[in-house]
């Protein structure tokens, strides 16, 4: 996560949509599309209609943008992975393991909980990473079997 990102979340506030945009690299534009989507729903609204975002939110936001750069998802693959319900259960857990008056058999349940979210979201990036590597290999292959043939119109016919 961006250093201005992670320095942001740590102050309990909530942001309009311009502040999370400019904190996050994205337009305004994209983070109502999102919301069209349903990849990113606000935490709440003004009397006015003006979206606030949580720090919750922007890290959403984070995960969306590192999930289209980073692993090249479409919005839909985005959608697939958050909808899963392993990102969400992160959140919460995250959430609810800041409350201070967690007994230690209810911090060990978030724990376990966490644990496993974590792990089914490990297993489908492993399968997403062993797909992209898979594609990569045959780029690979192809262009060597290009280069081969580009070499072979090289030879002087005897």
């Amino acid at each position: 996560m961006p250093a201005k990102v992670t320095k942001a979340l740590a102050e309990p506030v909530e942001w309009r949509i311009g502040e999370v945009a400019k904190l996050t690299g994205v337009t305004t534009r994209t983070l109502r599309y999102w919301e069209e989507l349903g990849l990113l729903q606000p935490s709440s609204y003004r009397a006015s209609g003006e979206r606030l975002y949580s720090p919750t939110d922007v890290a959403r936001v984070t995960r969306i943008r590192n999930l289209q750069e980073l692993l090249g998802f479409s919005l839909a693959e985005v959608r697939t992975v958050l909808n899963a319900g392993d990102v969400d259960v992160l959140d919460r857990v995250r959430s609810e393991l800041k409350t201070e008056d967690l007994s230690p058999s209810r911090h060990r349940e978030l724990l376990d909980e966490g644990i496993a979210a974590n792990d089914q979201l490990l297993e489908r990036l492993e399968e997403t990473l062993s797909r992209i590597q898979a594609f990569r290999d045959e780029r690979v292959a192809a262009g060597v079997r290009l280069r081969e043939a580009r070499h072979e119109l090289d030879i002087p016919e005897s």
